[in-house]
């Protein structure tokens, strides 16, 4: 693992600035981040975040004052490739907090877990400490599926905070976990990371993309199959205007 953090490169995507970073850079951000208990936040972008971000002002601020933003979605990191990135990879959310787990065992570091349901954080720490042997889990909770009260919400930062742990992941769903690490920063002494569907997928409550799919950039078809009234809206509307701005972007450059 490297003890250096490399100078920040970043690409406008769609207008909405995507770091060029690599695994081993990103994984080493987060380790230097979580060493010294710096209250930073990571967002995972996807085309439905990077579109999303150019179409909700609020959104945008938050994604473009991100410590980190990498790039999810495969159509994300071919943008990065096309702009000059000679072979970013897909930074995604499932994978980013699995390696991340692997590497805090062998040194340490506690992480915390915050979202979800109390059925899947269980199925979670479990899967984690057996697969990750070591793995120091400081906590977890589930927050009910309204607003906090500034009372609730100020005993999840004292515990946090009092729990020790250097990462946190958020799997809140986007906007919303990327909002609330946002509100966060500057309160909570640790890095929050927005891992979406993450807690799912590492639980075994969902079933994630074969490879095939992940590697050749198909998992949000996989994930529209799954769930197709869900999702069939945000996938024809966001994917549209993506490809239509970013071809834009790319006659231009």
């Amino acid at each position: 693992m490297s003890s250096t953090t490399e100078t920040r490169i970043t690409r406008p995507v769609i207008g909405v600035p995507i770091d060029a970073v690599s695994w081993r850079q990103a994984l080493d951000r987060l380790h230097q981040w979580a060493r010294g208990r710096e209250s930073r936040y990571v967002c995972i972008c996807n085309v439905h975040s990077v579109v999303t971000a150019r179409q909700d002002e609020d959104f945008g601020r938050v994604v473009r004052e991100a410590d980190m933003a990498t790039p999810d979605g495969a159509p994300v990191a071919w943008m990065l490739r096309r702009l000059g990135i000679a072979g970013q990879e897909r930074i995604n959310g499932p994978d980013l907090m699995w390696k991340y787990c692997a590497e805090a065992a062998a040194t340490g570091t506690s992480i915390y877990l915050y979202g979800s349901t109390d059925r899947t954080l269980e199925l979670l720490q479990a899967r984690l400490r057996q697969a990750h042997p070591g793995l120091q889990i400081a906590g977890a909770w589930s927050p009910p599926f309204r607003p906090l009260s500034p009372e609730e919400d100020e005993d999840v930062v004292r515990r946090i905070n009092d729990s020790g742990a250097g990462v946190v992941f958020v799997s809140l769903g986007c906007p919303k976990q990327e909002q609330w690490m946002a509100r966060h920063r500057g309160r909570i002494r640790a890095v929050m990371v927005g891992v979406g569907a993450a807690f799912d997928y590492h639980a075994g409550v969902v079933r994630r993309a074969p490879a095939w799919a992940q590697r050749y950039g198909l998992e949000w078809l996989y994930r529209l199959c799954s769930e197709p009234r869900r999702l069939w809206k945000r996938y024809a509307v966001t994917n549209t205007v993506f490809v239509l701005r970013a071809a834009t972007q790319l006659l231009r450059h």
